[in-house]
């Protein structure tokens, strides 16, 4: 009974994990499905959402809701202003390489620059959410308040996100533009301001999955979203890079994964363990879980 409890509260932690590779792999798979790049950038607006958080929230005294809030829109903003200055100039380039190095620059340049502002000495993250934790089975099963927020944020984004790109006009023109850019143009679609509003959803989401994060550990520095936002794109490379659902389910499964063989196997071996069982599914399915494999017209 007692290896029961263990493992349906290891399953819940894996769960409050998980959904925050899913918040972070779905502006990944946005991106990557609408403009048909990757913004290894991605992992550090997640880091500078959450020095947001903390200058208002932990050292202003800001209602965490609203510091919260403030981070999203500076993420926002953010994100739309990476996406106008070091890419846009580069989205007709030759080469894909020249978007992923750009991307990877942007990346060294918001570490570099946090590490200017911030220092390189860590700093202690309160959590954003101070409700009492749920006990369960007799009190042998402990969800904690951050918990339940992250793993029911992250389904509501989910399925706010599918709405929107389904049921709204905005939402039409990211799949039309995702399937054809040329044919979109001649639709009447502003691409740049499509993609563009791709990356402010993206980097908000971002600036979530930041505060979730560093409420759940409750270290910030200037590489804090360096390895989620590595995880995270494995999370949607394993659900199926371009797909929403896809993204949701690989991180879901990506957390339920590591924190599983932390317990389990070694704490020091989990993320081999994490990249490992990715190699396996790419060698079953090379598209991801959810993936379609795309048809190129010779």
């Amino acid at each position: 009974m007692d290896k029961i409890l263990t493992l349906l509260s290891n399953l819940v932690n894996g769960l409050q994990l998980g959904s925050v590779y899913a918040i972070i792999a779905l502006g990944y798979t946005m991106v990557y499905g609408i403009a048909k790049m990757l913004n290894f950038a991605h992992g550090d607006i997640i880091m500078v959402g959450a020095y947001v958080v903390f200058l208002l929230f932990v050292g202003q005294g800001f209602n965490p809701l609203l510091a919260l809030v403030i981070s999203i829109a500076a993420c926002t903003v953010m994100g739309i202003l990476i996406e106008k200055i070091a890419y846009k100039p580069l989205r007709k380039a030759a080469s894909p390489l020249a978007v992923l190095i750009t991307a990877i620059g942007v990346s060294y340049f918001l570490q570099n620059s946090a590490l200017l502002i911030f220092g390189s000495n860590s700093k202690t993250f309160s959590s954003i959410v101070n409700l009492p934790s749920i006990k369960l089975a007799g009190g042998k099963i402990t969800i904690t308040a951050i918990s339940l927020v992250t793993i029911i944020t992250c389904i509501v984004i989910m399925i706010v996100l599918t709405t929107f790109i389904n049921k709204t006009k905005p939402g039409q023109a990211m799949l039309a533009v995702a399937e054809d850019k040329g044919a979109a143009t001649l639709m009447g679609i502003n691409v740049n301001k499509t993609i563009s509003l791709t990356f402010a959803i993206g980097s908000g989401l971002a600036a979530v999955a930041g505060a979730l994060y560093c409420s759940t550990y409750p270290i910030l520095s200037p590489y804090t979203g360096a390895m989620p936002g590595i995880k995270a794109f494995v999370a949607a490379v394993f659900g199926g890079i371009g797909s929403i659902p896809g993204a949701f389910i690989g991180g879901l499964l990506l957390g339920i994964i590591e924190i599983l063989a932390k317990y389990y196997i070694s704490a020091q071996l989990s993320d081999a363990i994490v990249f490992g069982v990715l190699i396996v599914v790419l060698l079953v399915k090379p598209t991801g879980i959810l993936g379609k494999k795309i048809q190129e017209k010779v």
